[in-house]
């Protein structure tokens, strides 16, 4: 039977532990740039609630790229809202969608985030400031009197990129480039109206899983 020195094992002990560290700093740059949930409440108004989300939005510098060279990035903003019941199926009182477009306009230099048909717009001066905007939406989504006084409602959110209104060429980068692949996952709070005013979530992310 070969013998180890200990002088050996402690080389060995070294290397795979440099080999650990390495790995751990490695694994968060590799999801750095991603949209990353981090809060969502239904905010009263005075025609009834609206939603109020915040993400953190990064671009991978392929895609920051592509926006400086003129190619418009559509995302898509998704809302339901829905009421237990135990003896049928979950009911579902609000389903609706928001998309949003980012784009650069190099004669005024200035980048402009629009939302539906676009005909009205943003300007920012960098695509840090318009990213801020776009990680923040605000959006009309309850009408008053649509809500129980007394019952828990579950909010399913989401923000993701629309690879499809990507140009082709992109799109056929994104089947092996994962990284575009921007997508908070579906996040879930919960919402309480009898209050007066619906209940700030401690939101629980559901990992991407469809609803």
């Amino acid at each position: 039977m070969k013998k180890i020195s200990l002088r050996a094992l402690a080389t060995r002990a070294a290397r795979c532990c440099a080999l650990a560290l390495a790995l751990c700093c490695l694994a968060p740059a590799a999801h750095a740039d991603a949209i990353e949930f981090k809060d969502a409440r239904l905010a009263p108004r005075d025609e009834g609630y609206a939603l109020e989300a915040e993400f953190d939005v990064e671009l991978p510098g392929r895609l920051e790229e592509a926006v400086n060279r003129g190619v418009a990035l559509y995302f898509s903003l998704e809302f339901d809202l829905t009421r237990p019941r135990w003896y049928w199926l979950d009911e579902k009182t609000v389903q609706l969608a928001q998309t949003y477009k980012l784009d650069y306009h190099a004669l005024t230099r200035q980048y402009r985030l629009s939302s539906g048909l676009g005909s009205l717009y943003l300007s920012f001066p960098t695509l840090p400031d318009a990213l801020r905007v776009l990680a923040q939406p605000k959006l009309f989504a309850v009408e008053r009197g649509k809500l129980k006084p007394g019952e828990t409602y579950f909010g399913n959110v989401r923000l993701r990129l629309d690879v499809r209104r990507l140009p082709k060429p992109f799109q056929a980068e994104n089947l092996t480039n994962h990284e575009w692949n921007l997508d908070s996952g579906w996040q879930k709070f919960s919402v309480s109206p009898d209050s007066g005013a619906p209940e700030a979530a401690g939101a629980a992310g559901t990992g991407g899983a469809a609803k």
